[in-house]
């Protein structure tokens, strides 16, 4: 395995887990490739104390998208749990970073500094914004994309290496059209990742979860404003551990080859199929945004030209790159994906077990949305189905987190066998819960 690590920040490394062996005949390849960045910040570890990384610490910048319609007075903790959560998020900023406090409602205001400007976090300016705080109050509408595109233009004036949004909403968007939503998103895509909560039941999980999708950030509910302190130091603690931006996954494949599809499949379930940039013959670049310490897998599908029994070849080249300043790219590890034809059936029937592992997750995934929609649809034997399957899949991968979530919407009967019964009541909070994380995945353990 090749690295190419850069000597200051994390060092990446690529493993790839697969069968190699096809049958004849065979031309489909699944590979996970797991992706490991160290040395770098510590994601969700203690980065609060101004000055941690000291001069090695990257440029960054922040801004923190707050909802002020009128929904936030019912009730009145809600606005009172967001100016908390922003305080708190705001003194967990180390010195030197840049920063903004943004309100949304129908259109957006910058609260602090103002002027077009980041501030740039001391003492002084983390007393100042939360000062600012206070003005804070309810009332207007919802349009999420201003507030988008505000926080787009602060952040790419900033030339950090690092920009990151946080968003809390507690509705619908409801004041501007989804097509205008979609092109904010559009616009925005690339110049800033953001992680986007839902503060109590009120808001559409599509548009919150499809904010972070589209920014590579992560989504989450706050079903009680209690929690959004917590929640909002620990998002930017983890912003503060990123130390580089704009990985890209390329994957070079040999011509009669296709990309089937690439998903991120740890820690979360992430179709990345449509976000391909082609980056030269035969190569193409997809997204992975920011990194600190940490470690993804990707699942890969390649097909690839039939082949006699015996023949072996290069099914996928499989890189971490960046593109620097003056647009050169640096490769920061690779790792290569293969083919190999035989005609011994044990070898070619093997399953792999990481790829076996994330087939399942994404089922998972799948079958909790479609068995949710269904439930709201009233189709009842349709969401029995899908969400019994659902609680099977979870037992079987080990899948806690996301069982118990299940346990909240169906009576399981047996888990094995995925036998369950729909609730008669269900809180919308453990409805919602459920449908946002239902892309969270575990794990595989690797021999």
């Amino acid at each position: 395995m090749a690295n190419f690590s850069k000597p200051i920040g994390p060092r990446f490394s690529v493993e790839v887990y697969q069968n190699e062996y096809l049958p004849e005949g065979g031309r489909e390849v699944n590979a996970i490739v797991t992706v490991t960045a160290t040395g770098g910040g510590t994601v969700g570890g203690a980065v609060s104390a101004p000055g941690l990384y000291g001069a090695a610490a990257p440029d960054a910048a922040v801004a923190i998208m707050v909802d002020c319609s009128g929904s936030m007075d019912y009730p009145s903790t809600k606005m009172r749990g967001a100016r908390e959560a922003t305080a708190a998020a705001i003194d967990t900023l180390r010195d030197g970073v840049r920063f903004a406090v943004i309100a949304g409602t129908h259109v957006a205001k910058e609260v602090y500094p103002g002027g077009g400007a980041l501030a740039v976090a001391d003492s002084r300016t983390r007393e100042e914004a939360k000062d600012a705080l206070r003005s804070l109050s309810a009332g207007g509408g919802t349009a999420i994309g201003t507030w988008l595109r505000l926080a787009k233009g602060l952040l790419t004036g900033a030339e950090a290496a690092i920009r990151h949004g946080i968003l809390l909403t507690d509705g619908r968007n409801e004041h501007e059209s989804p097509e205008d939503l979609k092109a904010a998103l559009d616009d925005c895509a690339g110049s800033f990742t953001c992680d986007a909560r839902g503060v109590g039941t009120d808001w559409e999980v599509k548009e919150v979860t499809g904010i972070a999708s589209a920014l590579l950030g992560s989504a989450d509910i706050v079903a009680d404003p209690s929690g959004l302190r917590e929640d909002f130091t620990r998002m930017m603690e983890q912003a503060m551990g990123k130390e580089i931006a704009d990985v890209a996954l390329r994957l070079w494949t040999p011509l009669g080859s296709e990309i089937r599809f690439v998903k991120q499949v740890a820690p979360t379930v992430e179709e990345l199929t449509d976000r391909r940039a082609e980056a030269g013959p035969r190569a193409g670049d997809y997204p992975t945004g920011s990194w600190g310490d940490e470690s993804r897998d990707y699942h890969l599908c390649i097909e690839v030209p039939d082949a006699a029994i015996g023949r072996e070849m290069l099914a996928a080249r499989v890189s971490l790159v960046i593109t620097e300043a003056d647009g050169g790219v640096q490769t920061l590890s690779q790792g290569l994906v293969r083919a190999v034809w035989t005609d011994d059936m044990a070898a070619s029937t093997s399953l792999n077990p990481q790829v076996a592992h994330y087939t399942g997750q994404a089922e998972l995934a799948d079958v909790i949305q479609r068995g949710l929609e269904a439930r709201k649809a009233g189709d009842l034997d349709g969401a029995t189905a899908k969400l019994g399957r659902a609680v099977q899949l979870a037992s079987a991968s080990g899948n806690a987190d996301t069982a118990k979530l299940l346990a909240k919407v169906v009576d399981v009967v047996d888990e094995a066998t995925g036998t369950v019964r729909l609730k008669a009541k269900v809180a919308d909070s453990d409805e919602m819960t459920l449908e946002t994380r239902s892309t969270k995945t575990v794990r595989v353990k690797k021999s």
